[in-house]
């Protein structure tokens, strides 16, 4: 187990981690604080945001921020499972020739995986995904590739329906987080991003990052090391027990939503996997606020983008997604009595 001393000089680590990346992405400080909470829980992130909000630079400022290397793949309704793993193509000479794909190119040295609009891709290329993302390697030419260290983020095209396929729930629970990344409202921020040159230049931007802030071969050790230290107390136990209670029979504990029919709102509450992944968050959480023990308010920090994702409702309300994910989240920590 890691000593007190490790585990303190790792969270310093981590508030300069996170400095780095808002030095290059104004305006996204909550987003940027829980994608550092996936990194050291050691999961993935389903990112939600419209286009141009900046998603590929501050995942490339992440990337370089922890020393790795940064892969991106664009969905399409052509991508076929193989063009994960390898390219082919005719050489200068006319000889076939074929190349590792983006997963494989980097080797180990792979920290940032982005599958930007996945929803575009059929099924079987986003099994092939969950596959590298549960074990963290892939099976090609005759042998296993592994990434350790990878951490993969996927964003979904919410705007064009045509031709896209939805992340079955047993996809969408892989994820630890899913995140919306807004468009900034801060008059300031905006007026920055439109105006100021130096965010008009993604290249230039990203090398203005501090390069391996913290080492990503270490994540992983790192972050058992704080499962292992920061402890739940009883009541803390508890009043997690009851949160997934409520995702599954909410009424039970008389909470309700406007114009919404509790008795048939819930086709699934959360998961035992969905339930651990609230869980390694909240310990994550609390080490970086500087504890060694977590309160209700770790619980409140992560509960929206580690549950909402999980809560599955019935057809005639799934349209109403985001809002009644948000809703149900909120009455869920205003009903249930904190410890």
């Amino acid at each position: 187990m890691a000593s007190e001393t490790e585990l303190e000089d790792w969270r310093r680590a981590a508030q300069k981690l996170e400095l780095a990346v808002a030095s290059a992405v104004v305006g996204q400080r909550e987003t940027i604080h829980l994608i550092k909470i996936a990194l050291f829980a050691r999961g993935h992130v389903l990112l939600e945001g419209g286009v141009g909000v900046g998603k590929t630079t501050l995942l490339r400022a992440f990337a370089r921020a922890t020393g790795g290397d940064f892969e991106r793949i664009e969905g399409t309704i052509d991508l076929m499972p193989g063009d994960l793993i390898y390219h082919t193509f005719v050489d200068a000479d006319g000889k076939p020739r074929i190349d590792p794909g983006p997963l494989l190119r980097h080797g180990e040295g792979l920290t940032t995986f982005f599958f930007n609009e996945i929803n575009r891709s059929r099924p079987q290329v986003q099994s092939l995904l969950l596959r590298a993302m549960a074990e963290r390697s892939v099976s090609a030419f005759g042998r296993e590739y592994r990434f350790p260290h990878m951490t993969v983020f996927a964003d979904r095209n919410k705007v064009e329906k045509d031709e896209t396929f939805e992340l079955a729930s047993a996809a969408r629970d892989r994820f630890l987080f899913e995140l919306n990344m807004p468009t900034p409202s801060d008059t300031d921020v905006r007026r920055a991003l439109v105006f100021d040159p130096a965010f008009h230049d993604a290249d230039a931007l990203i090398e203005s990052v501090p390069s391996a802030v913290i080492d990503s071969t270490r994540l992983n050790v790192i972050g058992a090391a704080i499962q292992r230290s920061v402890t739940l107390s009883p009541s803390m136990e508890s009043y997690i027990l009851k949160i997934w209670e409520a995702t599954e029979t909410p009424q039970r504990f008389d909470i309700q939503l406007d114009g919404v029919d509790m008795e048939r709102l819930i086709l699934a509450g959360a998961s035992p996997r969905g339930m651990s992944a609230l869980v390694r968050a909240v310990r994550v959480n609390a080490w970086l606020d500087g504890r060694l023990h977590a309160i209700p308010e770790d619980v409140h920090t992560v509960l929206l983008p580690a549950l909402g994702h999980r809560v599955f409702f019935t057809p005639v309300y799934e349209m109403r997604r985001q809002e009644l994910a948000e809703a149900l989240t909120a009455t869920i920590m205003r009903k249930i009595a904190v410890p």
